[in-house]
């Protein structure tokens, strides 16, 4: 799980993943309502904070939000401001490497393949980021895992639209609590780059984590009407197979770049009343 490394995910990796998600000390509990916590920790990495949210959704099956998480194509129902993505290639059947752009709406929480937690409203005039990142994936049937960090390829380099973010890592943790219940923790240890204001730190725990835990429930809610109509039998994550003609990965087009240097942007001056946001009620 390191960063600008291309390796493919473990069993040993998984389990550290877990271990992250099922142990909280060390942990400082920031929010909880009903059935939704987030928790923040120091992390290594100069100032930055390691984020964590969790929620159950009693009426939700691990295998639909595990889809949800994983359908790109629905993504854009529920995910309004991703601006572009693009599959790369595969590494084998549970790892690839995507590019992604978006327009850029919280601290901590701009991840990931599947982005998960997302403001309702874009956050103009903060400059948009983008990634490049590999992806793991690993289904046990109880449990699921999606993870993901920062890594380079030759084809993606960073462009002057956009600021380059970094994944250290970022990871979704799906497990069954019953046919038609489950547990969803996601994790993230990102820098978006540049300087950012610090108010976005209290936005992200207090109001944007659980707005976004509202809209993965109501999405994944949704998803089997909509998958029933849109390529139903497509679910690449599931059936190995649906990637054979998926272009494969040249590991030496991987290879951590030093020349990535960017001019660092001071956005920290922007108020909180500068910010224009979308309807809270607008509906996807």
């Amino acid at each position: 799980m390191e960063v600008n490394v291309v390796k493919i995910f473990e069993d040993e990796d998984y389990r550290k993943v877990k271990k992250l998600c099922d142990d909280h000390e060390g942990w400082n509990l920031v929010y909880e309502k009903k059935h939704n916590r987030v928790w923040t920790k120091p992390a290594d990495e100069g100032d930055l904070l390691m984020f964590k949210a969790r929620t159950v959704f009693s009426d939700v099956s691990a295998d639909i939000a595990y889809d949800v998480l994983q359908d790109p194509q629905y993504r854009t129902k529920w995910d309004r401001y991703m601006i572009n993505t693009i599959d790369i290639g595969i590494l084998n059947p549970n790892n690839d490497i995507c590019y992604y752009s978006r327009e850029f709406y919280s601290y901590q929480f701009f991840l990931c393949i599947d982005i998960f937690f997302f403001e309702v409203g874009a956050f103009p005039p903060i400059r948009s980021r983008d990634f490049v990142m590999q992806r793991s994936w690993l289904d046990t049937g109880s449990e699921k895992y999606i993870c993901g960090h920062s890594v380079c390829h030759d084809d993606f380099p960073p462009k002057n639209s956009f600021i380059r973010g970094t994944i250290y890592l970022t990871a979704y943790f799906v497990k069954a609590l019953g046919p038609n219940a489950c547990e969803i923790t996601y994790l993230t240890h990102s820098d978006p780059k540049g300087k950012l204001p610090t108010w976005l730190i209290n936005r992200v725990t207090k109001v944007v984590a659980p707005k976004a835990l509202k809209k993965l429930h109501k999405a994944s809610i949704n998803y089997p009407s909509w998958k029933n109509k849109h390529n139903p039998n497509w679910k690449p994550w599931l059936y190995p197979d649906q990637l054979l003609n998926a272009p494969r990965i040249d590991q030496a087009q991987c290879r951590p770049r030093n020349d990535y240097a960017q001019t660092i942007v001071d956005e920290s001056n922007i108020k909180a009343s500068d910010v224009k946001e979308s309807d809270d009620n607008e509906d996807d």
